[in-house]
């Protein structure tokens, strides 16, 4: 399986490898600041997706591989604490997957799309993960010292654009530094072959199966054979080898023959999602939403008549057909026989639907089922989390919701979504100075410090205005927290 770095790569540029080196002249300080640089233009991309379920769903397999490498030793302290460890989506509908300098990984829709179990989408994060923890990139970046780290930070942004757009990225790249980029991106081969192996490791202690690293490299192999037309961006930049497929394949049991994982319904959902949220045009929705009316559809594994029949509702709230969408969600629910998972996946989607059209007691009432669930076992779910406060402030009832808010952006103070719901429940509550230094952390949360002095500045002159209803101590919040953004903001501006 391909290593990740940033692009699609052509066939000159990865003949000429850098050598490993040791990193040192990268700090973890320096790897962090020109990975927060390139994540603030990232959140700014159109294609960045803030999808809850699909975030809560990739997230619960990247966890446990986190946690496996704390456990092994992988991750010093210090690079656990200075690095981000956080997971963007994207709307790509390319198969593709990257580390960024300071712990930041971007997954692309279209890799959720096609893989076939959790356990290989497991294996090419864990993949991921090992590229970041054995400093690969800071091991690149330290056999080019002539170079900045702003400038190789631009030279990166330069890089994605050009995966899109060869205007954008001819916009963002440093002169006539578009060849060296290629060149410099690239993961050598022993870097390759080291994160293969460290992901592997990590496989089976986070609960996931090695398999799955096998069944993604028998994947990406015959995707290979077919002469990849320019959706798997991520063969094209990470090369397979017959030394690395050999490699993993060597290391299963010797004289046992494992199966691949059977994916699980739930897994079979979100790889739908992902297909429809990648945007993938009107013709194709509506294609997808007369699917369960085909022929034989009936007879079909109960797997793909589960994913067929989401994919079926989800394209039609896209389109705004909520009858038809309604009408199929008996479906749905007869072909997931009772599957935990997969109802969990329908209430959400159910909810999804009626507020989607205007129905949010509707809403409410299908989204009860997993809201019974969080409070049994006093922990919610960021998908229930946040839908639920929509519901409830279109119904006019988001007051309850202040508390648990609070709560969750105490403990993930980078969580802008939740920042921007709990601004809405203030807005909603009257309490416009909370809400304006809500919205003031979800601007910082993105690293928009302009944007988050703004909103700190505004919430301070309501405060001098007398317009605060006593709130003394948010004030005093949004004072310490203006001049903190604004060395943050000065900072930034230096990098420039």
């Amino acid at each position: 399986m391909a290593g990740a770095t940033l692009l699609p790569l052509p066939l000159a540029a990865q003949l000429q490898l850098p050598t490993l080196g040791d990193g040192a002249s990268i700090t973890t300080s320096d790897e962090r600041r020109m990975g927060d640089r390139i994540i603030r233009s990232l959140y700014r991309d159109p294609d960045y997706l803030e999808d809850a379920p699909l975030q809560e769903y990739v997230e619960g397999i990247w966890k446990p591989l986190l946690a496996a490498a704390r456990a092994r030793g992988e991750l010093s302290p210090e690079l656990d604490e200075r690095f981000a460890w956080q997971i963007l989506l994207g709307r790509d509908r390319s198969v593709n997957a990257f580390a960024l300098p300071g712990g930041y990984f971007g997954v692309h829709l279209g890799l959720i799309g096609v893989v076939g179990t959790r356990d290989e989408l497991a294996s090419v994060l864990a993949h991921e993960l090992s590229h970041v923890s054995q400093r690969h990139i800071a091991r690149m970046i330290a056999g080019q010292s002539r170079h900045t780290p702003l400038m190789i930070a631009s030279m990166i942004l330069g890089a994605l654009a050009a995966s899109k757009s060869p205007d954008a990225a001819q916009a963002l790249m440093i002169g006539g530094q578009a060849a060296m980029v290629q060149n410099q991106l690239n993961f050598s081969r022993d870097m390759e072959r080291e994160a293969d192996r460290m992901g592997y490791s990590l496989m089976a202690p986070a609960g996931f199966s090695a398999q799955g690293m096998v069944g993604m490299f028998d994947k990406l192999q015959q995707a290979n054979r077919l002469n990849d037309n320019g959706s798997w961006p991520y063969l094209r930049s990470h090369p397979l080898t017959s030394e690395r497929i050999s490699d993993m394949q060597s290391r299963l049991p010797a004289g046992q023959v494992q199966a691949q994982p059977a994916p699980s319904l739930e897994h079979g959902m979100m790889a739908a999602r992902a297909r429809v949220l990648s945007r993938p045009g009107v013709d194709v929705l509506r294609q997808w939403a007369r699917l369960p009316e085909s022929s034989g559809f009936a007879a079909q594994p109960q797997g793909q008549r589960v994913a067929a029949l989401y994919a079926a509702v989800l394209a039609h709230i896209q389109l705004q057909d909520y009858g038809p969408a309604r009408a199929g969600l008996p479906a749905l629910t007869q072909a997931l026989a009772g599957d935990a998972a997969g109802m969990r996946q329908l209430s959400l989607l159910a909810a999804e639907l009626e507020l989607a059209a205007g129905q949010p007691q509707a809403a409410l009432q299908a989204l009860t089922p997993v809201i019974e669930i969080d409070d049994k076992a006093d922990k919610p779910s960021r998908p229930v989390l946040l839908l639920r406060t929509q519901i409830l402030l279109r119904l006019g009832q988001a007051q309850s919701m202040a508390s648990p808010l609070q709560t969750w952006v105490t403990l993930y103070p980078r969580d802008a979504a939740a920042w921007q719901a709990i601004a809405q429940v203030w807005q909603a509550q009257s309490q416009p100075l909370r809400a304006l230094r809500a919205e003031g952390e979800a601007q910082a949360a993105h690293y928009d410090y302009a944007a988050a002095v703004d909103r700190f500045r505004a919430g301070q002159e309501l405060a001098r205005r007398g317009g605060t209803q006593n709130d003394h101590f948010e004030a005093s919040i949004i004072d310490t927290r203006l001049r903190a953004t604004q060395e943050l903001l000065r900072e930034q501006t230096a990098e420039r």
